[in-house]
Parts: C-alpha cells; sequence; structure tokens
C-alpha cells in the first residue's frame, strides 16, 4: 500500500540505457576556414586522397573488421554518406569503391542513442495481435533514448501482458537501424498557410509563393515557386528571413521509414527536421479508433531546437513508416500534448499545458489544429503546486476518462496521481486523488535529473493498469494497479 491506500506493484523489470546500442550517422568537420583559406572538409578529402591504393585497402579492411558487425548494411550506410560529399571531389576523378567506402567511413560517426539515458516511455496494443496464447495481448513500448549532446530520439519495445498483467518483454538486441527519411506525397496550402501565420511570416513575399501554389502541392513545387522570387528581382536580403521559415516549415513535415525486415526494437526515430536538432522529446503514443472502427497510432512529441520547444505530431499505421507534421493552433504552443483515443462528440480531443503549469482540453475537427481550448485543472495539492501535466493519453473506463497525471512539488519532486473526467464531457472533472498514486522510492531516487517519476502513457489490461514510467530521467520501471480501487477512490474524491 502507498499514501493513496491503493495497491501498487512493481514488477521486477527495469530497463537501462545500454551504450553498445550505436547507430552510423554522418559526421561533418566544421566548414570554418583554417589557416590557407581551406575549409576542413576539403582539407580532409584531400588527405583521403592522397592515400595510395594498397593503403586504402589495409585501412578500409580494418574498419570492415572493427565495426560492419556492429550495423546492418554497413557498406551502404557508408555510400550513403560518400554521396553527402562527393561534391567536395573534382568532377571526372576516378576511385575504386573500396576509396569511396573508406571516404564514407572518415565522414561517419558511430552514436550512442542510450548513451546517457532511456526513460519517459508509452504503452499501446500492438497492431498485430495473432500467434498469441489465449488472454494474451501484445504490446509497443516506445521510449525517449538520450546520448550524447542530451539529443532525444524515440525507441521502441515489444512484449506481451498475460490475463493476470505478467509482463514478458521480448528479447533486444544491440544493432539499431537508421531510417529513409522522405518529403510528403504533398503539402496542404491552407494548413502550411495557417501554420506562417503563427510563425509570424504571413507577409507579401510568403503571400507571393502561395498563390503560385495549388491546393496541395509538392516540395519541389514548393521550391520552384521559391526560385522565381529571384527571377522577379526581388532582392535577397528582403526575402531571407521568410524563405528561411518557409524551408524550415516545410522540412518540418516529413515521412521516415524503416526497412521491412527490420525487428521494431531496432528501429530509432531519430530527429531529422529542423525544429528537433536537439531531440524529439517524450513522446505520447495513443492506438486512435475512428467511428467507423478504423485504426491508426498517433504520437505527440516536443521538438525542440536547443532554444524553443514545438509540438509535433506522428502518425503511423505499422511502426515501419511515420509521417511526421507540425500541429497548429492556440492549443499546441507548449509541452505535454495528449490526444484521447477516439473522437468525443464528434470531435478530436487533447489533453494540453498550453501555459506550461495547468491542465487545459481541446477540441477539433482537425487532428492538426488545435484552437478551441479550455482550461480544465489547477494545481491545488501540496505534491503538484508547481505544476501539472499529463502522463498520456486518456485511458476509457465505464466510469470515465482516467487520467494520469504528474505533479510537481517541494524540492521539485515530481510524482504521479490521476483524475476522472466525465464520459461525455471530459471538460467536468469527476474525481482527484487527494494524495499520489507513486512517488520515487529509495531504488528510484538517483539519476540524471533526480526525485522524478514520469510516464508518457499506460494500459489497462483487464482490471489491471499497467504503468512503465521514467524514474530520475535514468532508468524504467513497470508498475500494476488495480483499475477498480483506482476507480473507486478518484470517486469517492469528487471535486
Amino acid at each position: 500500500m502507498n499514501r493513496s491506500g491503493l495497491a501498487v506493484t512493481r514488477t521486477a523489470h527495469t530497463l537501462l540505457p545500454n551504450p553498445r546500442r550505436v547507430i552510423a550517422k554522418p559526421y561533418l568537420p566544421g566548414q570554418e576556414i583554417i589557416p590557407g583559406g581551406d575549409a576542413r572538409t576539403t582539407l580532409l578529402m584531400d588527405r583521403i586522397l592522397s592515400i595510395p591504393e594498397p593503403g586504402v585497402a589495409s585501412v578500409f579492411a580494418g574498419v570492415l573488421a572493427d565495426f560492419s558487425s556492429r550495423h546492418r548494411g554497413f557498406e551502404q550506410i557508408l555510400q550513403r554518406h560518400f554521396d553527402l560529399v562527393a561534391h567536395h571531389i573534382a568532377p571526372g576523378t576516378q576511385l575504386s569503391h573500396e576509396r569511396r567506402l573508406l571516404i564514407g567511413a572518415y565522414f561517419t560517426h558511430e552514436y550512442s542513442v542510450e548513451g546517457a539515458a532511456l526513460f519517459n516511455p508509452s504503452m499501446v496494443l500492438a497492431p498485430d495481435q495473432t500467434k498469441l496464447r489465449p488472454g494474451e495481448r501484445r504490446f509497443v513500448m516506445s521510449l525517449r533514448a538520450v546520448g550524447e549532446g542530451h539529443i532525444s530520439s524515440i525507441e521502441f519495445r515489444s512484449g506481451t501482458l498475460d490475463a493476470a498483467s505478467a509482463v514478458t518483454l521480448d528479447p533486444v538486441g544491440s544493432k539499431l537501424v537508421g531510417a529513409r527519411r522522405t518529403a510528403p506525397s504533398s503539402y496542404d496550402k491552407q494548413e502550411f498557410a495557417a501554420k506562417l501565420v503563427e510563425l509570424g511570416a504571413a507577409n507579401e513575399i510568403a503571400s507571393s509563393v502561395l498563390a503560385r501554389l495549388s491546393e496541395r502541392f509538392t516540395l519541389d513545387d514548393l521550391e520552384h515557386a521559391l526560385a522565381l522570387l529571384e527571377e522577379n528581382g526581388l532582392p535577397h536580403a528582403i526575402s531571407f528571413e521568410t524563405v528561411k521559415i518557409i524551408r524550415v516549415l516545410a522540412s518540418s513535415n516529413y515521412v521516415t521509414s524503416f526497412p521491412a525486415d527490420s525487428e521494431l526494437c531496432e528501429r530509432v526515430i531519430f530527429p531529422a527536421g529542423p525544429n528537433e536538432t536537439q531531440g524529439m522529446e517524450d513522446a505520447r503514443f495513443v492506438r486512435f479508433v475512428e467511428d467507423d472502427g478504423s485504426e491508426r497510432y498517433y504520437a505527440t512529441y516536443t521538438a525542440f531546437d536547443g532554444f524553443e520547444i514545438l509540438p509535433q505530431l506522428i502518425e503511423t499505421e505499422d511502426f515501419v513508416s511515420f509521417t511526421i507534421s507540425t500541429l497548429n493552433g492556440a492549443a499546441a504552443q507548449n509541452k505535454g500534448m495528449a490526444l484521447f483515443p477516439r473522437r468525443v462528440d464528434g470531435k478530436y480531443a487533447m489533453l494540453s499545458r498550453k501555459d506550461r503549469e495547468n491542465l487545459h482540453l481541446a477540441t477539433s475537427n482537425d487532428v492538426r489544429f488545435w484552437n478551441d481550448v479550455t482550461e480544465l485543472h489547477k494545481p491545488s495539492k501540496p505534491w503538484e503546486l508547481l505544476q501539472i501535466g499529463n502522463c498520456g493519453s486518456p485511458l476509457e473506463t465505464e466510469a470515465g476518462w482516467l487520467v494520469l497525471t504528474h505533479g510537481v512539488g517541494p524540492m521539485r519532486r515530481y510524482t504521479l496521481s490521476a483524475l476522472l473526467l466525465d464520459l461525455a464531457d471530459p471538460r467536468r472533472v469527476i474525481g482527484h486523488l487527494p494524495v499520489p498514486l507513486l512517488a520515487p522510492d529509495e531504488t528510484e531516487r538517483e539519476g540524471y535529473v533526480p526525485n522524478v517519476l514520469y510516464s508518457c502513457g499506460g494500459l489497462i489490461n483487464g482490471d489491471a493498469l499497467v504503468l512503465p514510467y521514467g524514474f530520475s530521467d535514468h532508468g524504467i520501471n513497470i508498475a500494476l494497479i488495480s483499475v477498480p480501487e483506482l476507480l473507486a477512490k478518484l470517486q469517492s474524491s469528487a471535486v
């Protein structure tokens, strides 16, 4: 029993960061000009090209021996990274296959995605529920992995729950696979224009570019319209900032896809958009069921560029291909957005914390636009007075929407608790636990950020709430909580 009077069982599962899980990323030395007037990249390329051919074979053999077993498709990775810098080589230069790959190796480095931490998970039912024993259900767990430079990426684990909510995690190997990033098939002009307004770039220059575009346009269409600005004689100094914002917005919407034969635990969504250069934080996945019974998965996450944050949306049907897009509107202005798992009264519904302190509820006819927002709940208990936020998408029960929360109190300690919202009108709060549901114990207090428990979403399995949570921005534990007991406690704690 904890202070809430509820039985909370911590399972024996603990997930800790594994620095051996690495990806091979492009390594592009700084483009600064050094004495002599040449860029570092150019000088490095000259040095590599001066290696005698027998030496190339010897050095490359060593690279293969040391690194090929750590990556899937290692030579293909090196070829792609060679292609990134091939423009530094004089046209017509003949290179052997080995020298090309060696050049690619010099412009590659390993990045340990979990080198610093692994925390803040969310859990959803997996798309594939076949080949299971009676009573079993397969789940997908997303995790926030943090590596060098405190850059956050999104990883995955999988496993099963049996009828008694015993958790079995699937084995995890050390290899990771990178994704292929592409532009979306098309952009919606109205959505694009609305986001430009939010970004402060709704001016005559942007209007002239948009006027040349169809209601749905491709990236090539956009680049052609931007090129016409210079052809029409508009000074570069005047158009520079607007063009920059337009390109940043376009590249913040993309598709990232993995090899179909890769394992879920091998896939890592690494930051690729300009607004997430310093990380993709705290993805809250939800299995969304439309009114017609069709299903897809959404996740909201926080993009961080080192200075500002931007809420973004992930969509997938199979956890192989992911569409990344910007979120728009008055409610999409801060961290901690969490989508309800179905429409409510015909509209999408989203938890929000647009002012960084209070819980809000937003509704919309479009999953990417959020303007209709109202305050839902303010911090009121000693353990949440600093701020309150959600711990993932609401969970539907017969008694109402179960909302897991985190509250920040004295000594900046994060504890977990819960609210109960009316099923038909989630703006109405039915109950609020008077004390924390879960607080850091002595084994969970130490880490990169001490005294923190945080989750991005749990799963109801029968009568049990299966709640994975991060502790102290270091690792992950899992707790089991009786749903009937929790609901009874919430209903007796009416606000």
